[in-house]
């Protein structure tokens, strides 16, 4: 492990908490529940780890293959349905309902990972895995001929914010809301797309400036988080990369298996959670999430 003084604290190593995911993604950590959910996309079902117990169990099944997923300040959680093609809510007690499926006439293609931007809208990333992946969703064709970044509000619908991108995937704003960091993992090779974070100046409801911030060599850079000093923390296919806010490479965490996504959470919001091919790991950090 290469680190910045301080960002992890002496002696911690990653950790397994759960193992037995054929794709893990989408990490959550819940505080009022203590629990970490994320999920199992082939296996199309949510799991816990529980904080206080270290119990894992399923959360739900047959769930139409949902991906990422967000805390709304309601204490509902928002995610993405590969099956369903929509972004969904979950309520504390069990009810799923729908936020959105259609951009206009057509259906959205799978909705991968979602952020909570800081007027309350939710920001959201649109690939095609779901309906090309057979493991990960239904056969289904784009409707709107694209993979985008849409931004959806009560008062104003959905809009597309980001159209330049070709999978966007990961998706996270900095602390105070002016950047918003978006992945993306179209197999190419070299340092284009599939190897690069873009970020984009968010203005209200519109993104522009777009630009290169980071490349990661190793596999992909797929799900993101951002702590509350603005460094971007990125999955890899070795590990996690960190990153400043101008783009500097800061850490490196190595993992045993190809990181998917990862979000901070427990009792002190200081745990680093990992979802990485077939497990649930953990390492104990000196920052926190961004709050948005």
């Amino acid at each position: 492990m290469t680190t910045e003084p301080n960002l992890i604290p002496s002696g911690a190593t990653i950790e397994q908490l759960a193992t037995g995911s054929t794709w893990a993604e989408g990490p959550l950590w819940i505080p009022d529940e203590g629990v970490v959910r994320w999920s199992d996309i082939p296996g199309d079902r949510i799991m816990l780890w529980d904080a206080a117990t270290s119990e894992i169990s399923v959360h739900r099944d047959a769930v139409e293959f949902t991906n990422g997923r967000m805390l709304d300040r309601d204490g509902s959680v928002v995610q993405c349905s590969h099956g369903r093609r929509r972004l969904e809510r979950e309520m504390p007690d069990g009810t799923v309902t729908e936020i959105v499926s259609h951009w206009g006439e057509h259906r959205l293609n799978s909705p991968n990972d979602v952020a909570l931007a800081p007027d309350g809208s939710y920001w959201f990333t649109d690939p095609d895995y779901g309906i090309t992946q057979p493991r990960e969703g239904h056969p289904g064709i784009r409707e709107y001929g694209g993979c985008q970044v849409f931004r959806w509000s009560e008062a104003e619908g959905l809009t597309s914010v980001i159209d330049d991108m070709d999978r966007p995937n990961g998706i996270a704003f900095s602390p105070d809301g002016g950047t918003v960091y978006v992945t993306d993992t179209a197999t190419a090779a070299g340092h284009g797309p599939g190897h690069w974070i873009r970020a984009y100046d968010v203005h209200g409801s519109e993104a522009s400036g777009g630009r290169l911030f980071a490349t990661i060599d190793a596999g992909v850079p797929d799900g993101i988080a951002v702590d509350v000093e603005g460094r971007v923390w990125s999955s890899a296919g070795d590990g996690i990369h960190v990153f400043s806010p101008e783009g500097a490479e800061l850490l490196f965490i190595p993992a045993p298996e190809v990181v998917a996504n990862l979000c901070f959470g427990g009792p002190e919001e200081t745990d680093l959670f990992i979802t990485a091919t077939t497990s649930l790991y953990r390492i104990r950090t000196s920052t926190r999430a961004a709050q948005s």
